[in-house]
């Protein structure tokens, strides 16, 4: 099994769209800000956010596109320098619910949410994880 995408079921997708690709910089596959699908990568690694319109996904499925209530997806990307990060972002339009602060001895956080409320978690890791015996994390 390999996961392939985190994928956020969105309402008004060209401005969460806008955001991941203008906000935090990420790079999109291909150009779609009118939806009703898109893929998000950084510049490194392979990780990639997927966004599908709520109401193409719930026809899709014979459901209700009814919006959730609470926070229904967490983010986490990992930032080398998460003052900078947070300066850069604060700089293209984002609001911060919590600004850069401790979480425990190994990292600092600070938390955003995108235009549809998800919320979204920047780390700097302050230690790095020694790598397992068999090789993983």
């Amino acid at each position: 099994m390999e996961l392939t995408q985190i994928r956020l079921l969105v309402s008004d997708f060209p401005a969460v769209y806008r955001f991941y690709r203008d906000v935090l910089g990420l790079e999109p596959q291909f150009e779609a800000e009118g939806g009703p699908y898109a893929k998000l990568s950084p510049d490194t690694g392979h990780a990639a956010i997927a966004l599908q319109d709520r109401v193409q996904m719930a026809d899709m499925l014979g459901r209700s596109g009814a919006e959730p209530e609470g926070y229904r997806a967490l983010v986490v990307l990992r930032v080398d320098d998460l003052d900078a990060a947070h300066a850069e972002f604060t700089s293209r339009g984002a609001e911060f619910t919590r600004d850069p602060g401790p979480m425990g001895d190994r990292m600092r956080v600070a938390y955003l949410e995108d235009p549809e409320g998800n919320l979204i978690e920047l780390q700097e890791w302050l230690v790095l994880r020694e790598p397992a015996a068999d090789g993983s994390a």
